[in-house]
């Protein structure tokens, strides 16, 4: 089996936030492949199913994102699945919105959700799937502070880039089922230059 994990906060007021784009993509591919994500389980919603012939857990952690290790770990240790058989989706501040990358294992690149994942099941070895939501004011600037970070991700999407995300949420669906065929080499060759 394979957890594939989207990164947010629950609760409708963060539906469309910048960090939520993990669940946006976690409902898109519930949508595609008729997995109903209704399920409690080990602190999140839950919805079991296949996706290219491989049976998938599709998760939305409840436990807010700089948390979501917790429940990930927990579901972990539940099916006795190991980090290599682990995608987490998230946001990417160092990306342009809408650019996708995949990857395998890596630091946390200063994402709190990715760090507690880390933390909480001792390895960096899974999966990674980010989405690029640029960061505020100057695109090329590093040194934001905390404050202004933490507000532009709980942002929403401003309405010109809305199509530029729908259209990288469609893309996230192909390139988990392109891992889950193909492998992850094979997806990384084939979206990592979209």
């Amino acid at each position: 089996m394979k957890i594939i994990v989207g990164l947010g906060n629950p609760g409708s007021h963060y539906r469309l936030n910048r960090h939520n784009i993990g669940f946006r993509c976690i409902d898109h591919i519930a949508d595609k492949f008729s997995i109903p994500v209704k399920k409690r389980l080990c602190r999140s919603d839950a919805g079991q199913g296949s996706i290219a012939g491989c049976d998938v857990l599709l998760i939305k952690p409840r436990t807010y994102v700089n948390l979501s290790g917790e429940a990930v770990a927990g579901l972990l240790d539940k099916f006795h699945v190991k980090p290599g058989e682990l995608i987490v989706i998230h946001d990417d501040l160092d990306l342009p919105a809408g650019r996708m990358r995949l990857r395998l294992g890596g630091k946390s690149g200063g994402h709190r959700g990715i760090r507690s994942t880390i933390d909480c099941i001792g390895s960096p070895d899974f999966i990674r799937v980010r989405i690029g939501i640029s960061r505020p004011g100057n695109k090329d600037s590093r040194y934001a502070d905390e404050d202004e970070i933490v507000d532009y991700v709980l942002g929403d999407f401003p309405p010109q880039e809305e199509d530029i995300i729908k259209t990288a949420v469609a893309n996230v669906a192909e390139a988990v089922e392109c891992i889950l065929a193909d492998g992850l080499e094979i997806a990384m060759n084939r979206f990592n230059r979209r």
